[in-house]
């Protein structure tokens, strides 16, 4: 199951003021100036780095600053972007080491079977027999596959493995995920 994990990549907090869906996503984290002209380099935490393409508006640290990118280019594994209004070295040192954000509802729509991971957190898990396992309170990235945690209604935890043998069907209108615990769960 592919998931774009913005929020695990920048640390776990994903913008959202509120629980539940998330407004706006992590999508870059400015690192430091680049030249004289007001260029910074960004990392890119986004599975999908076309949200860059100029001109588009993206919200830049914790007051969700609107800046309009109006440039950017690859700059080795970073990105160097350039913001209207931020016009020399100084301006954009102000944003050394600051969070980039776009609103959740551009993200990009996924594939059938594929989820962002704020649609899964907050899930209800049930087994195949329709008994309550509990509920999806966090997804590790692992170099192999997603691993979600599922809180037992008892408080104790279980590790499921983000595999079509095991998460047998995911329904967001429900807000339910249908599991086969693997036998050593």
């Amino acid at each position: 199951m592919g998931l774009n994990s913005p929020d695990r990549q920048s640390g776990g907090y994903a913008g959202s003021p509120k629980s539940g869906e998330p407004v706006y996503l992590v999508v870059g984290r400015l690192r430091k100036p680049h030249g004289v002209l007001g260029e910074i380099l960004m990392d890119i935490l986004t599975d999908f780095p076309e949200r860059f393409d100029p001109p588009t508006v993206l919200l830049v640290g914790e007051k969700y600053k609107k800046f309009t990118l109006t440039n950017c280019r690859w700059h080795q594994d970073s990105l160097l972007v350039k913001f209207d209004g931020i016009d020399d070295r100084d301006q954009a040192g102000l944003y050394r080491n600051v969070l980039v954000y776009a609103e959740a509802s551009s993200s990009p729509k996924l594939p059938d079977g594929e989820y962002y991971q704020h649609e899964l957190i907050g899930l209800t898990v049930f087994d195949e027999a329709g008994d309550l396992q509990g509920k999806l309170v966090e997804i590790l990235t692992t170099g192999s596959n997603d691993v979600y945690v599922v809180l037992f209604p008892s408080g104790e935890e279980t590790l499921l493995p983000a595999l079509e043998s095991v998460i047998l069907k995911v329904n967001l209108s429900e807000k339910t995920m249908i599991v086969r615990p693997p036998e050593w769960a």
